[in-house]
């Protein structure tokens, strides 16, 4: 029977960034200043994605210094745009 190790239990946490965002938004500038989504043990550490309501974000719990920067680079981004900005935690 194989073992069950700490690292079958870690969990995801998701997030739903929501910001007044501009119909003719381009992306392509925050791209290019996101940290690597990839560890060096070759795990994916965050996702995302472009939403008609602002930005899906999911943390892999895998590097909470490298997800979170990323995080703070798409709070900062929607603060460009928006007064307001809403997190949700899904």
């Amino acid at each position: 029977m194989p073992l069950i190790t700490k690292e079958d239990y870690k969990m995801k946490v998701e997030y739903k960034i929501k910001f007044e965002i501009p119909k003719d938004y381009d992306p392509s500038e925050i791209l290019r200043k996101l940290p690597s989504p990839i560890s060096p043990k070759i795990t994916e550490i965050y996702n995302y994605s472009v939403e008609p309501y602002g930005f899906y974000f999911l943390d892999n719990l895998v590097d909470q210094k490298v997800a979170g920067h990323a995080m703070k680079i798409f709070i900062d981004e929607c603060f460009k745009y928006s007064r307001i900005v809403k997190i949700q935690k899904i």
